[in-house]
């Protein structure tokens, strides 16, 4: 799609957050358009790798994905921008251009979520309960680590997870350990 806009140059590709990395490092580009999940390594990852080593570099996003979980950590890697794949061929060479310039660049529907996560205030409160699973689940133990600890079966700890994710909006632990952290939750 991009090939057939001559202002544009597409110099290279990778299929794993790896070898974005490792081509980002080698090609310098000005725009790098990152999946959220590949094979190899998370998007987000790689784009903080690349934000972090090549400050010249705009990572734009561009994925199926726009959980608030997965748009908040986009952004606090580094990302200029996150445009779903369904942003039309011209809507895309200008958000490129954009991000090229500096700008940030967001999907209508992206920058609703962001705005409205804003206004909000700070996610629901977790139990005592819920934070001390939290709490042991960033500190890397598995759903059976945390029920020894806390003495409670491993099915109640997979229930714990569902109402934490709830409450977070979002989808897995690492992104639950994120929202908590960035919301004060776990102190």
């Amino acid at each position: 799609m991009l090939d057939h806009d001559t202002g544009l140059t597409v110099v290279g590709e990778a299929n794993s957050g790896a070898t974005a990395v490792e081509a980002a490092r080698e090609l310098t580009p000005d725009v790098v358009l990152m999946d959220l999940r590949m094979p190899g390594g998370d998007g987000v990852s790689a784009t903080a790798t690349i934000r972090g080593e090549l400050p010249g570099t705009q990572v734009v996003i561009l994925t199926t994905y726009e959980s608030d979980g997965d748009i908040l950590r986009a952004v606090e890697a580094g990302a200029a921008g996150y445009l779903l794949k369904d942003t039309s061929p011209g809507d895309l060479t200008q958000a490129i251009r954009a991000a090229a310039r500096g700008e940030t660049v967001l999907s209508p529907s992206v920058a609703a979520r962001l705005m409205d996560r804003v206004r909000r205030p700070r996610p629901d409160t977790l139990s005592p309960r819920e934070t001390e699973v939290l709490r042991l689940a960033a500190r890397g133990l598995t759903n059976a680590d945390i029920g020894r600890a806390l003495i409670i079966t491993e099915a109640t700890v997979k229930t714990y997870f569902v109402r934490i994710f709830a409450k977070l909006e979002v989808s897995d632990r690492t992104a639950a350990v994120m929202a908590a952290t960035h919301a004060g939750l776990l102190g």
